[in-house]
């Protein structure tokens, strides 16, 4: 595999991943938990770097 179809595979399991821990942190405890919250917000900025880092890559 080259290194732009793992970082596509990488930025889908992070997307993933930062949609389930907000769900999980806003719908499932007992009251809104801001830790899962602000995780999965980390993961959706650590995903829009790693795309952003490989359109640069591209040209």
């Amino acid at each position: 595999m080259n290194k732009n179809k793992v970082l596509s595979i990488a930025l889908i399991l992070l997307i993933i991943l930062g949609i389930a821990m907000i769900y999980i942190g806003g719908f499932y405890a007992p009251k809104v938990m801001l830790p899962p919250i602000i995780t999965g917000i980390g993961f959706f900025i650590i995903a829009w770097v790693m795309n952003t880092l490989k359109s640069t890559n591209n040209q």
